[in-house]
């Protein structure tokens, strides 16, 4: 049996440029299940990172605004419609429930934190661990997605990494809270093939061991053959 996680319903997504309306996503629909993926494809410009970016809350407003439709987040407690919560209590999801992965990890890492901290601080938020805890299970994150001296790269700060180093930083502070959605903005776009496949084969590992539903927006379509259960195309919105 199916389990819905996410269902997005007629939503929109508008910018104000210059006194004009954009739809940046226009009317779009899709369910996501437990330990599914589905794959967004599209051209640059079709909408594929306002969507995700729709679903997490974090449209810069102004010039940008969910303008329309329902994106219903399914858990134990109930349907929490996301479009609708407010900001405070949007913040137990974001990055709790629902996590994401960037395209470029160097302008999602803060350059003055050392990478250990960075994840520590998200399992101190959701978790609420002591110090001491919070730092172990940000060793053994390290360790989960193959960053090789977990105890070195929790004291290096980010520009130390390699990118593929960075990238995985960055999957183990998604993975942190143990999300039941993971988002991943074209996340191996700035990696070499060999560290690509490594960072997939990762994310397929975590996926089954936690029964999480990923969205995964690429525009590379053999990644996405690999990878996704069911493929949306956008275009234009």
């Amino acid at each position: 049996m199916t389990e819905i996680l996410l269902e997005v319903k007629n939503l929109v997504t508008e910018f104000s440029i210059e006194g004009e309306s954009v739809k940046a996503v226009n009317n779009i629909s899709f369910t996501l299940n437990k330990g599914e993926t589905i794959g967004i494809v599209g051209e640059s410009g079709s909408g594929k990172s306002v969507t995700s970016l729709s679903m997490m809350r974090l449209i810069p407003n102004p010039p940008g605004k969910i303008t329309g439709g329902e994106i219903l987040f399914h858990d134990s407690q109930g349907v929490v419609n996301l479009c609708s919560v407010p900001e405070k209590e949007m913040q137990k999801y974001r990055g709790n429930k629902i996590a994401m992965i960037f395209q470029e990890p160097m302008t999602s890492l803060n350059p003055v934190f050392t990478c250990g901290d960075q994840v520590m601080e998200a399992i101190i938020l959701h978790q609420k661990l002591s110090k001491k805890e919070s730092k172990e299970k940000t060793i053994a994150l390290f360790q989960q997605v193959l960053l090789p001296r977990p105890e070195a790269i929790f004291n290096s700060y980010p520009h130390q990494l390699s990118g593929g180093q960075k990238q995985r930083v960055m999957i183990a502070m998604a993975m942190s809270c143990q999300p039941a959605i993971l988002i991943a903005d074209e996340p191996t776009t700035a990696l070499d093939v060999t560290v690509q496949k490594t960072i997939l084969e990762l994310m397929q590992e975590l996926q089954l061991k936690n029964n999480m539903g990923i969205v995964f927006i690429t525009h590379d379509l053999g990644v996405i053959a690999e990878l996704a259960d069911r493929v949306l195309v956008m275009h234009k919105g």
